[in-house]
């Protein structure tokens, strides 16, 4: 492609081809958050690090933010799959439990990229502020699959709770993972919603 055709803003990396996949625009993003750290890099540096302009970079992901996350609808659907697959005679917690595991269980050489992904998400301001729309729709696909199995309407306190209660342990389970870096993140998973699943499904039960 000659410079005349190029889009406007687009700068060719030298010996460097041009990255156009939603995969490629995060690893390259990834690098360049390690190296100059996730505020001080622009949209415009990680265009022009891929080789585009910045319109084709909004048509992957519609901003800087939304990069780090990926495609996280996408993770959503697979979450509400995982649910609506459970055997409906497995315990509401187990179930959940076993959904989320699945959820979170990647491919070893996706391991360090996902930890760095939640480093991101887990320490910076800017994408702490970010994420609580992010959880709030974890959240909404967990109460709405407590409300099915219990006939309790997803705005009762008892499903709300859940929800809430679900989410802690999975942030938990994350930032603990953060620091302990040999443990494996479905055994940090599977522990904390064990840990807190007793009082959950008791709670679920009596107001069922």
């Amino acid at each position: 492609m000659t410079s005349s055709s190029a889009e406007p803003g687009a700068r060719q990396v030298m010996g460097r081809p041009r990255v156009t996949s939603r995969d490629a625009l995060e690893r390259l993003a990834f690098e360049l958050f390690a190296r100059q750290g996730f505020d001080k890099t622009t949209v415009d540096d990680i265009a022009a690090a891929a080789g585009i302009g910045r319109r084709t970079l909004f048509r992957y992901f519609a901003s800087k933010n939304d990069l780090v996350w990926g495609d996280f609808d996408r993770q959503l659907r697979k979450l509400r799959t995982l649910l609506a697959g459970a055997d409906p005679r497995t315990p509401i917690l187990e179930a959940v439990r076993a959904a989320v595991v699945e959820f979170n269980r990647f491919d070893p050489e996706e391991v360090p990229w996902h930890r760095q992904r939640m480093e991101l998400i887990l320490t910076v301001p800017t994408l702490q502020a970010d994420s609580t729309l992010r959880y709030t729709a974890w959240r909404d696909i967990i109460e709405e699959f407590v409300a099915r199995r219990t006939g309790l309407p997803a705005t009762a306190t008892p499903v709300r709770l859940a929800g809430n209660v679900l989410l802690s342990a999975a942030v938990t389970a994350y930032e603990q993972w953060l620091s302990s870096p040999d443990v494996a993140l479905p055994d940090l998973l599977n522990e904390t919603i064990r840990q807190v699943g007793a009082g959950l499904a008791e709670t679920l039960e009596n107001a069922s």
